[in-house]
């Protein structure tokens, strides 16, 4: 089946649960209310089903392909390009001063799980490029911003994000790649990066490569690391392209999914050095990389909620039309599986995962809106604090529950879902690197255990904590079955949350190892707890509203019931594992193993 952009539910979160009529209240965002957000939400609808749709499966068949150190995207990709660059889609985020539309995150969000659902491979392309003009917005000087970002926040050129070498994976500090001065204020760059996304493809004319590496009087460790911009191809006085840089790419890995987006090995300085030009101040490049791995992180996150509504889309259209068993409660043949409880189950699953980290995510959108363009200097910090709180959930949850739903969608296939040409396995596949790239759910634990709950002794985590609270309230005066069945569980969720959190901050110091042996659960049971807070949310407003749209509100309420009945439940038993299970973890000798 075609992608079909839930459209519907988006603009339900957008106007709802993210108040993006808070956000059209900022100066300068007044144009971009709920009208805006839904014209521009169909033209993307339109251009992701569409053009780049078809287009996914073609790219896991037609992976692209290397020769002679040139990569071929899969065909159909480069004219797709083309087409998502005429309809300005990779500005939608950026500053109308370097040609971009400068639309609020809220409305850039949902445009970007629509291109990640229609054609994950293809969208990876826009997110890096994103990633890479945030970070020259924050930290490039004058002169670098005129040279690259027009053409950069045009889609005319690309960009990549170059950490990784053979030897330093996540570790940053053993970087190696070198940047040694050359005059009048350009860098000549030596070394080697690996698992750089669309690092070299034929889509774009240039592609800008920011690039960490060591000047030779630099600080041993992460404090010694310096961002470079280093172009493909260089860039003359008058804007046009000039030499090809000292940096090639050697090879392409051949992958699990996401096939059709090259991730390159890219070797900087073979020859006469790569020109590379200094991002900010020597030595604070890893601070200016992680604009762009917050930045990317958050896309990421939006990459597992695309991937799991596209697998959810195609398990529910193959349940409506395969016929197997009769009905439990009677039938004289053979009935649709999804007539089936535990179908019914599955699908339910997917979808309340789903549209729980969709509302949890736009929410986050409309945190970051505030805390980069409200006026009110308090109200910028306290959304930013709690906009980077939710980043490594949204990143880390996501994608995990990502592959539990695609997983599912497979099983709602049964053995056809083991079978490629169904398409049900390729959602399985992509969604697997995406709790892996851009930081491992590991790593995004251990910011949430460490810079989001222990270092400010978990002030923003019971911020959260009260607004679930005071949502407990309002449901309280409610007598619904489903507002009774989400507080039973919400109560107590939000009690293990702070319990667990308390227990971080205790015992962090004293006892860290058995702290970060509950890292990931830690993440874990808070995206289980803030997706259905978001849910419970939801559900009030669909029941207040039930009258206006009953086939929509009456399966809102039931998916947030759902939820907080399947989901939510979990949330006791993992702070139990947390608070009581960290002995375990650590207690097998290397020779056990």
């Amino acid at each position: 089946m075609s992608y079909q952009a839930p459209i519907k539910d988006m603009l339900f979160v957008l106007n709802e649960l993210a108040a993006i009529q808070e956000i059209a209240a900022i100066e300068g965002f007044e144009d971009y209310g709920i009208d805006t957000a839904a014209a521009v939400l169909e033209e993307s609808a339109k251009f992701c089903s569409e053009v780049l749709a078809p287009l996914n499966w073609e790219g896991d068949r037609f992976p692209s392909t290397f020769k002679d150190g040139a990569v071929t995207v899969t065909p159909g990709f480069k004219e797709a390009y083309e087409q998502f660059v005429q309809g300005g889609w990779q500005g939608v985020l950026h500053p109308v001063a370097y040609g971009g539309q400068g639309l609020p995150k809220i409305i850039s969000t949902p445009c970007s799980e629509m291109l990640n659902a229609a054609n994950l491979s293809f969208a990876l392309c826009p997110l890096l490029t994103d990633g890479a003009i945030e970070a020259l917005l924050t930290a490039g000087s004058d002169e670098l911003k005129q040279k690259f970002l027009p053409n950069m926040v045009s889609g005319k050129w690309t960009g990549t994000m170059n950490l990784t070498e053979p030897q330093a994976g996540s570790d940053l500090s053993m970087v190696r790649t070198k940047a040694v001065p050359a005059g009048n204020g350009v860098h000549k760059i030596y070394g080697t990066k690996i698992y750089i996304t669309y690092g070299e493809h034929d889509m774009a004319e240039n592609i800008v490569h920011l690039v960490l590496a060591r000047t030779p009087d630099a600080p041993a460790g992460v404090k010694g690391i310096s961002l470079f911009v280093v172009p493909k191809f260089l860039v003359n006085e008058d804007g046009s392209l000039g030499l090809r840089n000292d940096a090639h790419c050697v090879s392409i890995e051949h992958k699990l999914g996401i096939k059709a987006s090259p991730t390159a090995v890219l070797q900087f300085g073979d020859n006469s050095g790569a020109i590379g030009y200094l991002v900010g101040e020597e030595n604070r490049g890893l601070e200016y990389m992680f604009i762009m791995m917050n930045a990317a992180r958050f896309g990421v996150g939006m990459q597992g909620i695309a991937i799991s509504d596209r697998a959810y889309q195609k398990a529910v259209s193959y349940a409506k039309d395969r016929l197997q068993s009769k009905d439990l409660s009677g039938s004289d043949s053979a009935v649709a599986i999804i007539h089936h409880p535990d179908v019914k189950r599955m699908l339910t699953t997917m979808r309340a995962y789903t549209e729980g980290a969709r509302a949890l995510a736009y929410f986050g959108a409309a945190l970051s809106d505030l805390a980069h363009s409200s006026l009110d200097e308090k109200v910028r910090q306290h959304n930013l604090e709690l906009y980077e709180f939710l980043v490594p959930i949204i990143k880390g949850f996501s994608t995990e529950m990502s592959i539990q739903v695609a997983s599912l969608g497979v099983q709602v296939h049964g053995g056809m879902g083991f079978i490629e040409e169904t398409g049900a396995a390729q959602y399985y596949r992509d969604a697997r690197i995406l709790s892996i790239y851009e930081g491992t759910t590991a790593i995004q634990a251990n910011d949430f255990v460490g810079r989001k709950t222990y270092k400010d002794k978990g002030a923003v985590a019971q911020a959260f904590a009260k607004m679930i609270a005071q949502t407990e309230s309002e449901l309280a005066k409610r007598n619904s079955v489903a507002s009774r069945s989400i507080l039973s569980n919400l109560t107590p969720a939000r009690l293990a949350f702070e319990e667990v959190v308390q227990f971080v901050i205790a015992n962090f110091k004293s006892d860290v190892k058995n702290v970060f042996a509950g890292s990931v659960p830690y993440l874990m049971m808070s995206g289980y707890l803030l997706t259905s807070w978001q849910m419970a949310k939801a559900m009030m407003i669909a029941e207040d509203k039930l009258a206006d749209d009953k086939t929509f509100y009456s399966a809102k309420i039931t998916t947030a019931q759902f939820h907080a009945e399947h989901l939510l439940n979990l949330v006791p038993a993992i702070a139990q594992s947390i608070l009581k299970g960290g002995t375990s973890v650590n207690a097998l000798s290397l020779e056990q193993f």
